[in-house]
């Protein structure tokens, strides 16, 4: 490393030991990286093509208010994530507040009272289950009279088959398959895997809907859900396909009835997909869009880099330091309170935006135990920037995701390290 950027990780408060031990991970990344590059390729190529084709235009920026009737940025929009991820239809709008909000949408609308829903991949993420009625709440599913069926994953993170097969009957209306790991520490699941179970599952009742949870997922592989059988994904855009310009918002994509379903839920019978102004947000969607494939792949480099860390430094770390990733995401077990809080108060360190807080914890709507998060972004709660966040129990694991750039992941993961240095939680005078 040469002296000046040295110096510059040295005024951000970074020691000398940290610096070169992270140098010497990332020396042996280089192959592993160049991977996560030709997606990254591979996928802007796609992007821009979906944007040639639904011919893209300055006129797609202009706002829409009121009623929104005739929002040529909104419809071309909605045709390009269509494209891109290979679905009939798409619906992406701001008025979808969040991932847990396009989740819910999707089910709402496409379950009758009478109907069941099946997760077979085990306990959905900690927001849904009052959506479900897994924990009561005001209009969840269960208040519909719509019935809730699980499969856990074997204890290798298979799926179980014969308890598949066993739990799916006349009212299985919805499967839904949450791609990456929420807080746990299973595997995230690949397209290909996910594609495995799909047909799976059609082969016992084809018209079951197969709905997968795509969120932190998208652009990190070649494919995506809809390409592999699923009838409809579901995202967040202050996740990875708003590429960290998007403001707020949520898209649904895939089958048409499906989707149709979704718009007449998130604005009322009748009036469907031909409402919602785009409110003058449109040029951050699209720009964004572009941008998420090459985000992404700084996210997923992040990723890689803080496993190879902190897997060397003898902690259980999902993936680990090898496996292919199929998500952004990099779960750490600490195994005790003091180090995870410790990599949060690094991770918001780096932070361009309130770098000074110390972030602690505090009991987050949906969830059933406090939950410290670091994050400091230029938009609240995106996933997609710089951040880490988990629950305070047991096993003390850290889900750390995003980073704008590589360079700026790289430099939040090395100063989690120096906070966890400076405690004595770790020594690396024997490692550098």
């Amino acid at each position: 490393m040469n002296q000046f950027l040295l110096e510059q990780y040295k005024q951000l408060g970074l020691s000398e030991e940290v610096i070169v031990f992270g140098e010497k991970i990332e020396n042996g990344l280089k192959s592993r990286f160049e991977k996560i590059d030709a997606i990254a390729e591979a996928n802007q190529l796609k992007v821009l093509c979906a944007m040639q084709k639904n011919r893209v235009s300055a006129e797609c920026f202009n706002q829409s208010s009121g009623y929104g009737y005739n929002d040529l940025g909104r419809d071309t929009l909605e045709k390009v994530y269509a494209d891109t991820f290979k679905g009939e239809d798409a619906l992406v709008r701001p008025q979808i507040t969040c991932g847990t909000h396009a989740l819910a949408l999707a089910l709402l609308s496409n379950l009758r009272p009478g109907d069941e829903l099946l997760s077979p991949v085990g306990k959905p993420y900690d927001t849904l289950e009052e959506v479900i009625g897994i924990r009561p709440s005001r209009g969840s599913l269960a208040e519909y009279n719509i019935t809730y069926a699980q499969v856990d994953l074997l204890a290798d993170g298979g799926f179980d088959w014969d308890g598949i097969q066993n739990v799916i009957n006349e009212r299985t209306k919805l499967v839904t398959i949450q791609r990456s790991k929420g807080y746990a520490t299973r595997p995230t699941l690949s397209v290909d895997r996910i594609g495995e179970l799909i047909s799976f599952i059609k082969n016992i009742k084809p018209d079951v809907i197969c709905m997968v949870d795509n969120c932190y997922g998208e652009f990190v592989e070649e494919k995506e859900p809809l390409e592999v059988g699923a009838d409809m994904i579901v995202g967040s855009l202050i996740k990875n396909p708003g590429g960290g310009l998007a403001p707020i918002g949520g898209y649904i994509c895939g089958k048409k009835e499906c989707i149709e379903n979704a718009a007449y839920r998130l604005t009322s019978p009748g009036l469907g997909k031909e409402v919602g102004a785009s409110l003058g947000i449109m040029q951050s969607f699209y720009q964004g869009f572009f941008l998420a494939p090459t985000v992404t792949a700084g996210a997923l480099k992040g990723a890689v880099f803080a496993a190879n860390i902190y897997e060397k430094l003898g902690f259980k770390v999902v993936p680990n330091s090898t496996q292919s990733r199929h998500d952004i995401i990099q779960a750490v077990e600490f195994g005790n309170k003091e180090a995870m809080c410790a990599f949060c108060e690094g991770i918001q360190a780096a932070a361009p935006v309130d770098s000074y807080v110390i972030p602690e914890g505090w009991a987050m709507p949906g969830y059933d135990s406090d939950v410290i998060m670091a994050a400091g972004a230029f938009v609240q709660g995106s996933s997609i920037e710089l951040s880490a966040d988990g629950p305070i129990k047991e096993p003390y694991a850290v889900y750390f995701q995003g980073g704008l750039t590589w360079y700026h992941a790289k430099t939040g993961i090395l100063m989690s390290l120096q906070k966890l240095y400076e405690r004595k939680l770790v020594k690396l005078d024997e490692l550098c």
